[in-house]
């Protein structure tokens, strides 16, 4: 109870105005009514009184000036003031929203005196229903689960309630909690009795979850990627990320609903996939590539055969490097003109009849959009038989009888040719090596001389006649 005190002509005169509220705090659900109650007194005539808000006090003209809650436009249609016996005031606010949760005042004027009292008067709470899922089974094509039909309020007396699931009322079940099978797809919800137009938000599994990927345009090695999962669901799904092809026992890749790849890598470049998952169902979306993008690795360069080669033989030169988008090649020989064109532009230089003056080192590029890279060298040594040995001899003037003469045989050859001299007529080799020698030239060292140059590709001879006359020997 709260008295006033007046004033009047210096005398002190104790009176009692007084306003006591019934509740002073209220919590209901969201579309039932509420009676907020109270009663009041005063020695004078009470001329005027309603109830208000001070939390709407921004839409009154004066914010020092209360206005009457019944003709605040929020409240339109929905607020009556009661006044069942004498000193009795009860505000009935009907079909509650969650923005009328407030503090509510009375107010009263008499002749000379105002109730305006800074004290609370009664706080209203209106919430929501919701819906409480806690799983018991998870079967391969539903769940069984327990749903509570739940709000912060803890009103008195029992309460029935409505369940639906899909659109239909559960028959038989009136109370605050239900137990059964959910189905993907299933929408579940609950309302008071009599209230069913004030339901709570349904529950229901994950819808199929959507994957994107950022950014959306081509992704380059070394760029950061962000995938990210969503689903329609509620309770709100738990995500979590895989690989497609993965060990599908070992940890995820991620259990947020986004997947980051800081410094991504062509290593990753894969399909992946997300699951969605709450206390009704699990959902695994559809799966997504990404292909990551990279200038070309260091090429390798192979050939074949990879035995010897032979002249006359097909060889060839295969150019790989790991690239995406796929590398363009291109053939080059060492020490060959660089502003003349590539020997090949296709991955493989191909000899069809290889010859000796194809020896030498070749080396490839790789190229695309990203990047270029050159290879290693590689030696192409072409083996082939000697050619016609070519002969010289020592001194080439006139050679007397007695002095020293040396034959010189030479080839190109590949591997190097040995040597063996032979004279016209005899089976016996007169000496091996390339040079030979005859220190005493006589005339019976005179005749026809050759010699044979030989590798394992073959042989091949050459001749030169040596003649003596009178005491000199002529070459022919």
């Amino acid at each position: 109870m709260i008295q006033t005190l007046f004033y009047v002509s210096g005398v002190e005169y104790q009176t009692c105005n007084r306003v006591i509220y019934t509740d002073r705090s209220i919590c209901a659900f969201k579309g039932s009514s509420v009676d907020i109650s109270c009663t009041y007194s005063s020695y004078q005539t009470i001329r005027s009184k309603f109830w208000f808000s001070p939390e709407r006090s921004h839409q009154w003209q004066s914010p020092s000036q209360p206005e009457d809650l019944s003709e605040d436009s929020q409240f339109a249609g929905r607020v009556q003031v009661l006044e069942s016996e004498r000193g009795r005031s009860t505000l009935r606010i009907t079909d509650l929203t969650e923005s009328d949760s407030a503090q509510y005042h009375f107010r009263f004027t008499t002749g000379s005196f105002e109730w305006r009292s800074s004290l609370p008067g009664t706080t209203l709470t209106v919430t929501a229903l919701q819906v409480q899922v806690t799983r018991i089974t998870v079967h391969q094509s539903d769940t069984e689960a327990e749903l509570k039909c739940h709000s912060s309020c803890s009103p008195a007396g029992r309460l029935s309630y409505v369940w639906f699931k899909n659109g239909q009322k559960v028959t038989g079940v009136e109370t605050s909690s239900f137990k059964g099978r959910v189905y993907p797809g299933d929408i579940i919800s609950c309302a008071l009795k009599g209230h069913e137009n004030y339901g709570s938000p349904p529950v229901y599994a994950p819808k199929l979850p959507s994957v994107s990927v950022s950014p959306s345009a081509e992704i380059v090695e070394g760029s950061s990627v962000t995938l990210t999962c969503s689903s329609d669901a509620n309770p709100a799904a738990k995500y979590t990320w895989y690989m497609k092809n993965g060990d599908p026992d070992l940890q995820p890749l991620s259990k947020e609903p986004q997947l980051v790849f800081s410094f991504i890598q062509s290593s990753d470049s894969g399909e992946y996939y997300c699951t969605a998952e709450n206390e009704l169902g699990r959902r695994t979306s559809d799966y997504i590539s990404i292909d990551v993008t990279y200038a070309p690795k260091l090429p390798s360069v192979s050939v074949s055969p990879s035995a010897e080669i032979v002249e006359g033989s097909s060889v060839t030169l295969t150019c790989s490097s790991d690239a995406n988008p796929a590398a363009n090649y291109s053939w080059y020989k060492k020490n060959g003109d660089p502003d003349l064109q590539p020997l090949s532009k296709d991955p493989q230089l191909v000899f069809s009849s290889i010859q000796s003056s194809d020896c030498g080192e070749y080396y490839c590029t790789a190229e695309n959009e990203l990047g270029r890279r050159t290879s290693e060298y590689i030696y192409i040594n072409v083996t082939y038989a000697p050619r016609l040995p070519s002969v010289s001899v020592s001194p080439s003037a006139e050679i007397v009888e007695g002095s020293s003469v040396t034959l010189t045989c030479s080839s190109d050859a590949n591997p190097a040719a040995n040597y063996t001299w032979y004279k016209e007529n005899e089976d016996s080799p007169n000496a091996s090596g390339q040079i030979f020698t005859i220190t005493d030239f006589r005339a019976e060292h005179s005749g026809n001389y050759y010699c044979e140059a030989q590798n394992r590709r073959g042989r091949h001879n050459s001749t030169l006649q040596l003649i003596v006359v009178a005491g000199e020997t002529v070459i022919s």
